[in-house]
């Protein structure tokens, strides 16, 4: 599926790719949809993140089919997803395992290099992540989200008997419930306006669920310890530096329109906050991420509520974020 620029798509059909030296040739069995897809097709993605005319599709899965000649031959056949970031291995950011953070420039499989909504993917062999046998490889296909959850959560450090929000019960904020549960929290309570998305969140591990306060109007003295922010709506950053304690943490990891309400420095220094932010995964999160899918700590397959052919990709796109309470992950199948 090629979109060759805003609101302007069409399925192609071109010869297999050849990996290179170091590539590997993956076979997709199913690749997912997220708001940033969205924003790729009305073109509101950001300037400098996104390369027209582009195949989308960075959350995947599939089976390598094969590898250049400077790659391992056992890869072959084995179930996999992998990395979108395309980081250099050789600047300091990324000598320090921060690899999401890559100083060579943004690029990324399905924004500015060819994605998964096609039959064939390649990509460096190096950013695989190969998967257990019997993995579910359409619930495989939310690793790469996954991921960014489990970036989250690596940079929160939650302890046991913690008390811990999170801000939206979306595919983010519903996959760190997952993996925050696994860690014992005292209390894990989700933040999100709707009544389905707050059953979903409940299937996922939280103990309670709370609407946003319409209006915080200062610090909660009841504060958490830990709040990871996933909704990227216009004040949830503000909101979720509202519910931490005196000395709390905070990880923002939605990705706000322009305009979005900022955070209160005055909170923020009078608080002690220390809040980080995340975008992306480094290879440590993804690492995490795929040994908690196959230990059954993770189970992505639960948000998965469609399943559509690509020829169906603008009915896919409008399911996401369209408002349908009855709409979760949305997966699109070569």
């Amino acid at each position: 599926m090629l979109v060759e620029g805003p609101r302007r798509h069409r399925l192609i059909e071109t010869p297999t790719p050849v990996p290179g030296p170091e590539e590997a040739l993956v076979r997709v069995h199913a690749a997912g949809l997220c708001g940033s897809d969205r924003e790729l097709y009305e073109g509101t993605r950001a300037e400098g993140y996104v390369r027209y005319p582009i195949v989308p599709g960075h959350e995947w899965s599939g089976t390598v089919e094969a590898v250049g000649r400077d790659v391992e031959r056992s890869l072959v056949g084995r179930r996999t997803v992998g990395e979108g970031f395309r980081n250099c291995r050789s600047c300091a950011r990324c000598r320090a395992g921060e690899t999401s953070l890559c100083s060579a420039g943004y690029a990324e499989t399905g924004f500015t290099l060819p994605g998964a909504f096609a039959d064939h993917l390649v990509l460096p062999a190096r950013l695989l992540h190969p998967l257990p046998e019997d993995a579910d490889p359409d619930a495989a296909a939310l690793l790469e989200p996954a991921a960014v959850a489990a970036a989250a959560v690596l940079t929160a450090a939650p302890r046991a008997g913690e008390r811990i929000a999170v801000v939206g019960a979306g595919t983010l904020g519903l996959l760190a419930l997952h993996l925050l549960a696994a860690g014992d929290p005292a209390e894990l309570m989700a933040v999100d306006p709707r009544p389905r998305a707050g059953e979903r969140a409940r299937k996922a591990g939280a103990h309670h669920i709370r609407r946003p306060a319409p209006d915080p109007g200062g610090h909660d003295p009841g504060g958490y310890d830990l709040v990871v922010e996933t909704a990227g709506a216009p004040g949830s950053a503000d909101a979720a530096c509202r519910l931490a304690r005196r000395g709390g943490r905070v990880v923002l990891t939605g990705i706000p329109a322009p305009g979005a309400r900022g955070v209160d420095p005055v909170l923020l220094a009078t608080a002690q906050l220390t809040v980080s932010g995340i975008f992306g995964a480094p290879s440590a999160a993804w690492r995490h991420a795929v040994r908690a899918f196959a230990e059954g700590a993770l189970r992505p397959g639960e948000l998965i509520t469609h399943r559509l052919p690509l020829t169906a990709f603008a009915e896919a796109v409008e399911l996401v974020g369209g408002g349908d309470p009855d709409a979760g992950k949305v997966l699109l199948v070569p």
